[in-house]
């Protein structure tokens, strides 16, 4: 329980974080749930080394110190796991884009 609180704590942080940081073109974004969602599932990935493929994952979070090109190859606590899950069922659910 602990841990998974730290964890929601962090997700909270780095969007936060980001929200504060997002470019001109993208503050009309912020309070979309489906951005809110993509925001908070890739900031797990960015946080444990992935490398972002797609042209908007990059300009948001940037690549620089990533290591893993591969999804899979990520390694997930299971937590991680766990709120990416969510993260993904809420974002179907709502029919987001991303």
């Amino acid at each position: 329980m602990r841990s998974q609180m730290r964890s929601m704590a962090f997700g909270l942080a780095v969007l936060l974080a980001a929200a504060v940081a997002l470019p001109a073109t993208q503050v009309r974004a912020q309070g979309d749930p489906c951005f809110e969602l993509w925001v908070a599932r890739n900031a797990i990935f960015k946080a444990r080394g992935y490398c972002f493929k797609t042209s908007r994952a990059i300009s948001y979070f940037g690549n620089a110190g990533c290591r893993y090109d591969y999804e899979g190859d990520v390694p997930l606590t299971p937590n991680d796991r766990a709120l990416v899950a969510a993260y993904k069922a809420r974002s179907q659910a709502l029919g987001c884009p991303f």
